[in-house]
């Protein structure tokens, strides 16, 4: 059945028949049914695949998940991108980073050079939601997130990006997040801080405080909260050029 699905005429069921494919890891078919529909001519296709990929942990597929970074489709860009991260390859954070700041890196990007849709607030909700990207947990930012989210505002997936950005190790992605803490979303400027906090870099000490003044209550606990993270960091941190001392 699954076969006959992705080998079918009819772009639904070709994608949902690809997608489901995650769910059956260590079984060779389905893993060359999935990397085969990486090269579908239909974006929902080869997003499904690309998704199915990360599920399996097909780490035989990060060279094409890689090339998949760069689709002329976001939303396969996107699939791509979260795949790569839960198979911890870093080269993942290029997308989350464009997605936050609007541009690559690098310098390139397809994300960005799509106008029309990153600036169309469905579109950009889609990205995050329907294609499954896994992105905002709503106990932590609650029911003023999903407020936001119902006015099919672009925020969440850019907020969600930042949270993502966290575990980025690129020193260039605490600047992105420092300039994001001044984004004129609340969603974006809450993500932004808590992904310093968990980066536990105290250079952007000065950045996070100018946040304990925001006008949103969520924004400025948040930005409390990382100033003492931080500030414990730095704190425990030896000055330069003294050496801690040993444990008695």
């Amino acid at each position: 059945m699954l076969e006959n699905a992705c080998a079918g005429d009819k772009t639904g069921d070709r994608a949902t028949a690809i997608r489901v494919l995650g769910l059956m890891p260590n079984d060779p078919r389905a893993l060359k049914l999935a990397q085969g529909a990486l090269k579908d001519e239909r974006a929902e296709v080869r997003s499904a695949a690309a998704a199915a990929l990360g599920d399996l942990k097909s780490r035989a597929s990060i060279g094409g998940l890689r090339k998949a970074l760069d689709d002329a489709d976001p939303t396969v860009a996107l699939a791509a991108a979260h795949s790569l991260e839960l198979m911890d390859d870093n080269s993942a954070y290029e997308v989350y980073y464009e997605i936050l700041s609007g541009q690559r890196k690098t310098g390139k990007g397809l994300i960005a050079s799509h106008k029309s849709i990153l600036s169309d607030p469905k579109k950009m909700t889609q990205l995050g939601f329907e294609e499954g990207i896994g992105f905002i947990s709503f106990a932590g930012i609650g029911w003023g997130a999903i407020k936001t989210i119902a006015k099919d505002d672009s925020s969440p997936v850019r907020a969600a990006a930042a949270k993502v950005l966290a575990r980025d190790p690129d020193p260039a992605t605490t600047d992105a997040l420092a300039d994001a803490t001044l984004d004129k979303s609340w969603l974006v400027r809450a993500a932004a801080l808590e992904a310093l906090a968990k980066r536990g870099d105290p250079s952007v000490l000065d950045t996070v405080k100018s946040s304990l003044s925001d006008d949103k209550d969520l924004v400025r606990y948040t930005a409390a909260a990382t100033v003492l993270r931080l500030t414990a960091i730095k704190e425990a941190r030896p000055a330069p050029g003294e050496k801690k001392g040993k444990t008695k």
